[in-house]
């Protein structure tokens, strides 16, 4: 199949999980002979499209026109988006599913559906309303509205977990039988590393040290708060331990100066961003990952670090629930408690025996459970039903707006054709009304 993805971020361009999740899925894809092009965000000097691991990426930059605020500039992107897909599908169309990842593409993925008659799937990484744990301020109700307005006009919505199919069917009033949970995956191989290097890990604990590994963004939903609170009980019970933070966000100094107040800021490295090899790095040589989220709709990290062999301690919230089987393949803490996170922590720090169990089955979980391959072949099944489907209707019968527009050739040498007046028509004949006037006005030489 022909697949055009839109995500406003792909790798290099990262700013949470799902950047990774988007490039992991486009690979697999492409992987299946599956004909897949990612359409997203790029920066100065990069190579507007190119073949990465099979897939062809088009990165392309919003107007170069200041945007007054964040959602102005997001109607900007989509605007740029929007033109660089006409020329995608001029040049290799006719591609057979749009898949909009997340609201920041909603409006791309809308207009390619209609103007091409075209199946729109989307999938919902989390919502607005899930992040910030309620609708407070107008820009929280316009996103919320944009993603339920995203989830109304796609074929099929694509969730990560359970929890998230409760989310966004309660939020949205979605009928089940659209809803289609696929797990996130991770490449087992990308987070396996021979021998941790000893001047990585000098950068960031002392050799004696048992370093606590936290890594991404620094928002309140990520529960790194929760983790500070916990450190002065840890570090009591066992003084070797030193907390490394990495990620960056909004919360960067607000936690620095908590780290301050707790009197363990010689005990907590903020270490910013980090690149992929220093992450594995650290993951390997961390006694313990932890994440501490308040909202988690999956937990892709937390897979991560079981690929990479380092035991997890993650909070009983959302995706992370069905991941994590408690003392088995990892440890469950009471969500916002900083003392229940400090007693799962020290279990793993003081018991080898439990580490190491949790380090064998979290391994094995990521390689049968949650494999891209499998992960794709799943998202390969809903697109090829949503193109039965929608090969049954209408729809792929009737040439699309643009395809019309296309076609036109204005007549020479003859009167230019009259405007005839319109039938009288319902409230649902309105677009077929609006088609017929731009014709004739188009004839006219009039648009």
């Amino acid at each position: 199949m022909r697949i055009l993805m839109l995500s406003w971020e792909y790798p290099p361009q990262s700013v949470g999980g799902l950047a990774r999740h988007v490039e992991d899925l486009a690979i697999s894809l492409a992987h299946l002979r599956h004909d897949v092009h990612v359409l997203t965000l790029g920066r100065p000097g990069q190579v507007c499209e190119n073949r990465e691991n099979g897939v062809i990426v088009h990165r392309v930059e919003a107007y170069p026109v200041h945007a007054p605020d964040f959602l102005t500039w997001v109607l900007q992107l989509n605007a740029r988006f929007l033109e660089e897909a006409m020329i995608l599908m001029r040049k290799y169309g006719p591609f057979q599913i749009i898949h909009a990842h997340d609201w920041l593409v909603a409006f791309t993925g809308r207009a390619l559906k209609h103007a091409h008659r075209l199946p729109l799937i989307a999938t919902i990484h989390a919502t607005e309303a899930g992040r910030n744990r309620g609708l407070y301020n107008d820009m929280q109700r316009y996103i919320n509205s944009v993603e339920w307005w995203l989830t109304y006009e796609a074929w099929r919505v694509i969730v990560c977990s359970q929890h998230m199919r409760q989310e966004v069917q309660g939020l949205f009033q979605l009928p089940a039988d659209k809803i289609t949970i696929i797990p996130n995956g991770v490449y087992s191989q990308k987070f396996r590393v021979v021998a941790v290097d000893p001047m990585v890990r000098q950068r960031y604990a002392a050799p004696h040290e048992k370093i606590i590994f936290f890594v991404g963004r620094l928002v309140i939903e990520k529960g790194v708060q929760v983790l500070l609170e916990a450190m002065p009980r840890i570090l009591t019970a066992c003084p070797e331990a030193k907390l490394v933070v990495a990620g960056q966000g909004p919360m960067e100094s607000q936690l620095q100066n908590r780290a301050r107040e707790l009197g363990i800021s010689h005990k907590v490295y903020f270490a910013g961003y980090i690149d992929d090899h220093t992450r594995n790095q650290l993951y390997h040589a961390a006694r313990v990952a932890v994440f501490p989220s308040l909202y988690e709709p999956f937990g892709i990290v937390a897979l991560e670090a079981m690929a990479a062999g380092t035991p997890v301690v993650a909070s009983e919230t959302g995706g992370l629930v069905e991941i994590i089987t408690h003392g088995v393949d990892g440890m469950r803490a009471l969500p916002g408690n900083a003392g229940s996170l400090a007693d799962n922590i020290l279990a793993v720090l003081q018991d080898e025996a439990l580490a190491e169990r949790l380090r064998a089955n979290g391994r094995r979980l990521v390689t049968e459970v949650y494999d891209w391959e499998n992960i794709a072949r799943r998202t390969v099944d809903v697109y090829q039903e949503v193109y039965s489907q929608y090969r049954r209707t209408p729809w792929p019968e009737r040439p699309s707006v643009v395809a019309r527009l296309w076609r036109f050739t204005p007549p020479t040498g003859a009167e230019p054709p009259r405007e005839q007046p319109l039938p009288l028509a319902g409230r649902y004949d309105l677009p077929q009304r609006r088609a017929a006037l731009v014709n004739q006005r188009r004839g006219r030489g009039e648009g």
